[in-house]
């Protein structure tokens, strides 16, 4: 009854969702009463014994040439391999935009089911339950797995890693699979990413977003300021990104990003369904309007109605006077 958890990097650099997965998988693996292995595909080895660290007893390494960029159809033939070697009851993977293209590729080679983007797992006589929203997250699923294993991607940020076994190390070994690197009819020859420094939107603490409240572009200078202090990501509603204020990257909601920060505030955003779909599961929601009836605050823990060109300023030096 292992778990299987597919580790991800980035330019060699182990990813902090794959620690996120890690921590998932203890937590079942002592529910079900086996160990937790991870499978990473690299060109070189990113640090995978350190992984013991957050939880992980094994790793098993497919290394080739070509894995220093993602390679889906690569990935997925080497995943298949290593649950073909460990035999485990489920496999994690994490519901960022490298897992969400990889996970349904190994469904489909296994031929198995997958709940994607799941916030909750869960166990039931032995099997597992997986909890995910539907219908734009006003309602959830629940779903079971009548065949074996049992795939899963999580939501980033939802699931916290496992605490730290300082001095553990798990074992590393080597990933005997077949794959043909010129076979493939699409390859990924190099990615980009937005500049600033701050961290992607899926994997930020907090996120600070901005919505038609803020009456055009030049605005969103008030909604960067916020999040510098915050040390936050910034974020925009749909209708912002349609009118060409921001980028399509920073857009959360349905058609955009799912995010689920410690803390996301919401300036000058009303709250449409498909925004809420978005980020209705952040652990804390600020949101500021000034219009008291907004659907924004009928989830928000915290509501300030008025003017955000006061408020957002005001609340931007109170934060900085904290540091």
């Amino acid at each position: 009854m292992s778990i299987l958890v597919f580790i991800e990097q980035r330019d060699g650099q182990l990813r902090p969702v794959s620690r996120e997965a890690l921590g998932e998988a203890v937590r079942l693996a002592a529910a079900l009463g086996g160990p937790v292995v991870g499978v990473c595909c690299s060109a070189s080895d990113p640090g995978l014994a350190s992984l013991g660290e957050a939880g992980a007893d094994q790793v098993v390494f497919a290394q080739h040439e070509a894995f220093a960029t993602y390679d889906g159809a690569g990935y997925a033939a080497a995943v298949a391999a290593a649950v073909k070697q460990v035999s485990p009851a489920a496999v994690l993977f994490s519901a960022s935009a490298l897992g969400k293209d990889l996970a349904p590729r190994v469904a489909a080679r296994l031929g198995v089911g997958l709940a994607s983007d799941c916030t909750a797992v869960s166990t039931d006589g032995g099997k597992l339950v997986a909890t995910r929203p539907i219908h734009a997250g006003k309602a959830f699923q629940k779903i079971a797995f009548p065949l074996s294993p049992a795939l899963l991607s999580l939501r980033p940020k939802v699931f916290a890693a496992a605490a730290a076994q300082a001095g553990k190390s798990a074992t590393v070994e080597a990933l005997a699979f077949t794959w043909d690197a010129a076979a493939p009819r699409a390859k990924v020859t190099g990615s980009t990413g937005a500049q600033g420094g701050r961290p992607d939107l899926t994997e930020a603490e907090i996120v600070v977003s901005g919505g038609r409240g803020l009456k055009g572009p030049e605005h969103f200078a008030l909604v960067e300021e916020l999040a510098d202090a915050l040390g936050a990501t910034v974020g925009a509603s749909r209708a912002v990104v349609d009118a060409g204020w921001r980028s399509h990257g920073e857009q959360v909601g349905q058609t955009g990003k799912v995010v689920s920060p410690k803390l996301y505030v919401a300036i000058g955003i009303s709250g449409a369904i498909q925004h809420l779909a978005g980020m209705s599961s952040s652990r804390c929601i600020v949101a500021i309007n000034k219009d008291p009836e907004a659907p924004i605050f009928k989830v928000a823990d915290y509501g300030i109605v008025g003017d955000l060109f006061e408020i957002v300023p005001a609340l931007t030096a109170a934060v900085k006077q904290l540091h």
